[in-house]
């Protein structure tokens, strides 16, 4: 994942604890350079058009422009089959944070390289009043 310029993405303050403690004795260095690199905000002041862990969202494949609709999750419910995304994937770390309209971009283990749009927040548990989701 390439550096993540401060600004460029947001994070609420309960996400990054929980994110944070997640990663606490294990080696995720994507995960680590996204955390130091993100700014955080209030739960009750990140904007609606971010996506914040357990959110609901379309993205737009930069390859083949197919629409798909996602969750980014924790590991323990990620269902990738069924669009629950783990936020320790490729593509979950690379999606945490960015507004509609950003372009994610991430490589897979096996090298590919991948990209896509954020077409649409469709759910953020923020918007809706859920601070501790």
């Amino acid at each position: 994942m390439p550096d993540t310029p401060h600004g460029e993405r947001l994070l609420t303050e309960l996400d990054h604890l929980r994110l944070s403690k997640l990663i606490d004795g294990t080696s995720l260095p994507a995960l680590e350079a996204l955390l130091d690199a993100t700014d955080v905000v209030d739960s009750r002041e990140i904007a609606p058009d971010v996506i914040t862990m357990n959110s609901q969202f379309s993205i737009i494949d930069a390859d083949t422009g197919r629409r798909q609709e996602l969750t980014l999750c924790y590991p323990r419910d990620a269902a990738p089959g069924t669009g629950l995304v783990s936020v320790l994937s490729p593509v979950g770390t690379s999606l945490l944070g960015l507004r509609t309209g950003a372009v994610a971009r991430w490589r897979m283990p096996g090298g590919a390289e991948g990209g896509a749009q954020v077409a649409e927040i469709l759910f953020q548990p923020e918007a809706s009043g859920d601070y501790l989701r």
